[in-house]
């Protein structure tokens, strides 16, 4: 049974933090680490001692974890930066939480014993004869430990404790993956033998001036060594185990939002059943008034799960290449249950998150080709633009006019003239991008425009069905990604306030255009006017592009990949890097590294000179075998990566490609991972250094042919849009989901009633439970939706049982390994 684990966590902002500049002041910003990996970094928030950053992230890790760490640093311009302080959460204290961490936590000190990581390969064993024993214990190797000298390596040595005896291992210099083999002995009284003490096994960086450093220790009870003959394996290295936490708050405080996500998956084909009536309920309902399981689904899912089961819902059929009736169905429904139409998809309905969550799938490359360029130039330009009179602030704006200063009708003027410039651009780019529209995007919006019609045919509704399409097309999609760009991937970072003011402000107008211009002249924010007539000009256009949105065969999806959410050829990422030079004579390292564009598609890796350079090499995806960090001592260059590929004859090829910073990295190596997650030749172990002067920089191995020293990550990715379609995943979300409403579907579909035994008119009954004696539960006569329900919820005690034989099944292996090692 696979392990699916996801880590979400928003960093939402800090509080009284303390002053590290001599301005007084600080500039903050987080890196956030898992089993001390940098897996993110938030944007700098100048001068500001309680900072705001709002950023999310999702990684999914297969392996599992231990912990979560959250530092906060202040960026300095000349020399390193400074520390501030450190929040630590171990994998337990996530997992407690069901609904997650929510709260105000305070930053504590960064105690250098304290930041500890990797393992270490022992094998121990304890000796007796009649004349003597002893305790031999032979340290083989360690990998990942944690880099202490300035080089980004150590000088690592091993050292066991027992009791007062103790023996060292010999200094390897500069590496963090050492290979000792050496094995060390310790002679023990025949009292020692009845003690209950820990063998400690410690490692250390040794230093030739000041004090040795720790890398961390193994701790092992020493009875457990008389019930094993030999004790062999990997251990994870632990901290001292001294901090302290600072209660006092005096670091300051951040405000983090955590949850842990962590299920265990089944084979495929114990979710089929479940598959088949989600299936069923698009394919052939009924009556779409009819109970389904996916109305069912919908009556326990809570508001807070809602997003994320319309995600996983829109995947699923995805995948099975039925997402148009499913949002037809949910669609169907909700304009069916909708009287009026000012309020339709107006609510948090599944059928309204669905869309929201179905565009984000199959529309977010799409999104990017149209705003991207007019996002990137608002974010160049940063212009200081404001048409609320109670927000002009005159000091700071830039000269507009050659005149000493500037008015603030001078401000709106230009205010006024700027946005209508950016909002021309945006309107345009979106019309004029028909053909660009992903087509089953199209076909999802041509059904809900029938149905829509088929719904409110009165002439006063006439507009209702361009209104539904542009709700989701310009509300819920481009006005949303103008007014956080980051959020949708369209910018590395966070708009400062001034940029920040001029998208709200175009997301405001963007929403206007959305509503044709209905609404124009009714709010609270009449300053907005000026912005008016272009709005209204613009809804002709408007139209007239959603009428040829939905000109569209509707056959047209079925030639889409089922089992994916982009085509082929379509560019997943793309931008400037800098690819290693390996041929040639040995450079410097920096001028080893030159600079290509790159395109990434679910096919190939491409690069070249330039983005319209006409030569492109490439690389078959099916030929990854690997990607993964480089350590910063290879080519003392930080945020290197190494793509490995294995070509016909079996023969291993690297190429060292560097990003601009640790968010670049994760993301390059979050989507080249995706696309390659299901190739079969996938390397357990690899090299996070580079083979120069005759040996591994890594682990000081001179064939350059032996095995990695490190294990490789293939799975760990950052959750976004495009993550791969994984049908047992998805439908075990739906599952919990399911397992959690159980009590309730039961209640409204399954309440007993009172049987008239003397009644010769027998109906058809179910049985959903069984006693342990066999015996059956006697089941109410069917009412409408009661067949499908009672379906549902065999589905559902059949997964749970599944789910506890499994478990099962793993205690008795794990009990099994342990009595017979």
């Amino acid at each position: 049974m696979a392990q699916n684990t996801s880590l979400y966590f928003r960093i939402v902002e800090g509080r009284n933090l303390p002053a590290k500049d001599v301005s007084g002041t600080s500039d903050p910003y987080c890196i956030v680490k898992v089993d001390n990996e940098v897996v993110a970094r938030t944007a700098t928030v100048w001068k500001n001692l309680n900072p705001f950053w709002g950023e999310e992230f999702t990684l999914h890790l297969p392996m599992g974890f231990h912990s979560l760490s959250f530092l906060v640093m202040d960026e300095d311009t000349i020399g390193h930066d400074d520390v501030i302080g450190k929040i630590t959460l171990s994998k337990e204290a996530i997992g407690s939480q069901a609904k997650g961490l929510d709260s105000w936590m305070n930053l504590t000190r960064v105690d250098p014993d304290e930041e500890v990581q990797g393992e270490i390969h022992l094998s121990l064993e304890l000796l007796k004869d009649t004349t003597k024993s002893s305790l031999r214990c032979q340290v083989i190797e360690a990998r990942d430990l944690a880099p202490r000298d300035i080089s980004g390596t150590s000088d690592p040595f091993g050292r066991i404790i027992f009791n007062n005896h103790s023996a060292e291992t010999s200094i390897i210099k500069k590496t963090r993956f050492p290979h000792w083999g050496e094995t060390l002995e310790l002679e023990l009284d025949a009292e020692e033998l009845n003690e209950e003490g820990t063998v400690v096994v410690e490692v250390w960086d040794w230093d030739m001036v000041g004090k040795n450093d720790f890398l961390g220790k193994v701790e092992i009870p020493f009875a457990s060594l008389h019930k094993t003959p030999v004790l062999e394996g990997w251990f994870r290295l632990l901290p001292l185990g001294n901090n302290e936490a600072d209660a006092s708050g005096k670091l300051g405080a951040l405000r983090l939002k955590v949850r842990l996500v962590e299920d265990r998956i089944l084979p495929s084909t114990y979710y089929q059943p479940l598959i088949e009536l989600l299936v069923e309920s698009v394919i052939s309902p009924a009556e779409v008034e009819d109970s389904s399981a996916l109305t069912m689904l919908e009556e326990v899912t809570t508001v807070e799960s809602r997003q994320d089961v319309a995600m996983t819902l829109v995947k699923i059929y995805l995948g099975q290449g039925l997402v148009v009736p499913f949002l037809d169905y949910l669609n169907t429904r909700e304009v069916n249950h909708t009287t009026d139409p000012n309020t339709l998809f107006r609510s948090n309905s599944l059928a309204s998150k669905a869309m929201e969550q179905f565009m984000k799938a199959v529309g977010m490359l799409y999104l990017h080709e149209v705003l991207k360029p007019i996002i990137n130039r608002i974010f160049d330009e940063r212009k200081y633009i404001e048409l609320d009179p109670c927000k002009i602030d005159l000091n700071r704006t830039r000269r507009i006019s050659f005149k000493s200063g500037v008015s603030e009708a001078e401000v709106r003027d230009f205010s006024v003239e700027m946005l209508q410039t950016y909002l021309t651009s945006i309107i345009e780019s979106i019309v004029s991008s028909v053909d660009q529209c992903p087509s089953v995007m199209r076909v999802a919006f041509k059904q809900l425009h029938k149905r829509v019609e088929e719904q409110f045919t009165e002439p006063e509704n006439e507009d209702v069905k361009y209104l539904a399409i542009s709700g989701f097309f310009f509300l819920r999609f481009f006005a949303p990604a103008i007014l956080t760009p980051k959020l949708f991937q369209l910018r590395d970072q966070h708009a400062d306030t001034r940029t920040s003011r001029t998208l709200l402000l175009l997301a405001k107008a963007l929403q206007s255009v959305g509503n044709l211009g209905l609404q124009l002249g009714h709010g609270k924010e009449q300053w907005m006017s000026p912005l008016h007539p272009i709005i209204l000009s613009s809804v002709a256009s408007v139209k007239d592009f959603l009428d040829k949105l939905i000109d569209v065969d509707h056959d047209i999806v079925s030639s889409v990949p089922q089992r994916a959410v982009f085509m082929p050829s379509v560019t997943v990422k793309e931008g400037y890097l800098h690819k290693h030079k390996a041929e040639g004579p040995q450079l410097l390292s920096r001028f080893a590294f030159k600079k290509r564009y790159f395109w990434l598609t679910s096919e190939t890796l491409s690069y070249a000179k330039t983005s319209d350079w006409q030569v492109r090499s490439s690389i078959p995806i099916q030929r990854v075998c690997a990607v993964e960090r480089v350590d910063e001592n290879a080519f003392q260059q930080q945020n290197v990566m190494q793509v490995i590929t294995q070509d016909n004859d079996g023969k291993l090829n690297t190429m060292y490609i560097q990003c601009k910073n640790v968010n670049e990295l994760n993301q390059w190596l979050s989507a080249i991972r995706k696309v390659s997650i299901y190739n079969e030749r996938m390397l357990p172990s690899f090299h996070p250094g580079v083979h120069r002067s005759g040996k591994w920089t890594c682990c000081l191995q001179a064939d350059r042919a032996v095995s990695g020293c490190s294990r490789t990550h293939s799975a760990v990715t950052l959750g976004d849009w495009s993550d791969p379609l994984d049908p047992d995943v998805e439908t075990q979300m739906i599952y919990k989901q399911l397992l959690q409403g159980r009590d309730k579907l039961r209640k409204k579909y399954l309440e007993m009633e009172e049987a008239d035994p003397t009644s010769s008119n027998k109906e058809t009954r179910i049985s959903p439970d069984i006693h342990p004696d066999g015996a059956e539960c006697n089941a109410p006569p069917m009412r409408p939706g009661q067949s499908v329900a009672a379906r549902l919820l065999v589905v559902i005690e059949d997964l749970e049982q599944a789910h506890a034989t499994f478990q099962l099944r793993e205690i008795e292996d794990a009990t099994r390994v342990i009595l017979n090692p």
